[in-house]
């Protein structure tokens, strides 16, 4: 048990039986009645944002997350096949634990996840990912003018918009949070 006056941003919290992460806090007192706490709880499982206000004082239940890093290995069927880098252990991931980061794995790739008694709950990825493009339309000349895009689909199978001088075969920079092209690589 914690207090809600000793929150913190990024703390784990289990609250009606739903893993909830503090994204941000505040400690209010208005004129007149006790004091409140007013929080952004992000869902870990659905990444769903919630507002809760709790009296100043009140004890939650924290919820103790292991955080560590692994390496894709390989997908088998809709299941992911991770390494732990410490103690080599296989572990399979279901696909609804991974999540949009299946859009940007390729096998070797290592990755942060968060478990929670013995489950997956969560994975982290760098901000940007370097992915080659494995199909897009090619250019047309004189487009060059505007900044017009095109589809491309990448590696991984994730469509995204990049510039009209992306070649199939380039590697490009994508920004893992939006799923927008930021540079080629």
């Amino acid at each position: 048990m914690v207090s809600t006056n000793n929150l913190k941003n990024g703390m784990t919290l289990l609250i009606d039986g739903k893993l909830q992460q503090v994204v941000d806090w505040n400690h209010h007192k208005p004129g007149k009645g006790g004091a409140v706490v007013r929080t952004k709880l992000k869902e870990v499982e659905t990444g769903k944002v919630v507002e809760k206000t709790f009296r100043a004082g009140e004890d939650v239940e924290q919820a103790i997350v292991q955080r560590s890093t692994v390496q894709f290995l390989y997908r088998e069927g809709s299941d992911f096949i991770l390494m732990d880098n410490e103690t080599f252990e296989q572990r399979m991931a279901p696909e609804a634990a991974i999540g949009e980061a299946a859009d940007y794995l390729v096998e070797g790739d290592e990755l942060q996840i968060q478990d929670y008694e013995g489950r997956i709950v969560g994975v982290e990825l760098p901000a940007s990912k370097v992915l080659e493009v494995a199909q897009t339309d090619p250019g047309f000349a004189g487009n060059t003018a505007t900044s017009a895009t095109k589809p491309a689909t990448l590696e991984t199978g994730k469509e995204i918009q990049v510039p009209l001088f992306i070649e199939p075969g380039e590697k490009v920079k994508v920004d893992t949070r939006s799923g927008e092209y930021l540079s080629r690589a």
